[in-house]
C-alpha cells in the first residue's frame, strides 16, 4: 500500500528553498513515478491561455494541449474536481495520447483560489485506483499547491 502522506512530505523536502515550480513539479512527478506501482504517466498540465498544456512529467510522449472539458484532464480542469476513472476508454471525450493507459484519476491544482493545473496519473492496468489512491493523489496535489509559486 502506497504512503500517499510520506511522498506528499517528500515533495515537500524537495521544494524547499526552491523558487521556480519547473524543478518542483519535476521531481515531484519523478518521485510519484518511482515511489508508486503499476503507472505508466505521471505528470502535470498547466492552465496557459484557457487550456491546459503539458508540463513536467515522466512517462511516454504525451499530448501536448488539451481543451477545458475534454478528456480526464480537461473535465477536472473545468468541473474543478478530482476524476477517478477505472477505465479511460469508457470515458466520454477521452484522449488517447497513449494507448496503453487504461485507468486514470485527475486532480487540480490550485493558486490564488483557481485551478492552474492538473495532476494526472495513468496506469496501464484498467481498474488500478481505487478511492483511496484518489485521495492519495489529492494529498499529493495539496503538497505541490502548499510548495509551489506558479
Amino acid at each position: 500500500m502506497t504512503d500517499y502522506e510520506l511522498v506528499a512530505e517528500q515533495i515537500r523536502a524537495l521544494a524547499e528553498e526552491e523558487p521556480s515550480w519547473v524543478p518542483v513539479l519535476a521531481n515531484a512527478s519523478a518521485l510519484i513515478f518511482d515511489a508508486i506501482g503499476d503507472l505508466n504517466w505521471a505528470g502535470f498540465y498547466l492552465m496557459r491561455e484557457g487550456e491546459l498544456v503539458l508540463g513536467p512529467f515522466q512517462g511516454k510522449v504525451a499530448c501536448v494541449r488539451i481543451p477545458l472539458g475534454r478528456g480526464v484532464c480537461g473535465t477536472a480542469a473545468k468541473e474543478d474536481q478530482t476524476q477517478l476513472v477505472p477505465d479511460v476508454h469508457a470515458f466520454p471525450g477521452h484522449i488517447a495520447c497513449d494507448s496503453a493507459s487504461a485507468a486514470a484519476v485527475v486532480v487540480p491544482i490550485h493558486a490564488a483560489g483557481r485551478v492552474v493545473g492538473v495532476l494526472d496519473i495513468d496506469s496501464p492496468v484498467k481498474g488500478r485506483f481505487s478511492t483511496e489512491d484518489a485521495a492519495g493523489f489529492e494529498v499529493i496535489a495539496r503538497a505541490v499547491e502548499e510548495v509551489t509559486r506558479f
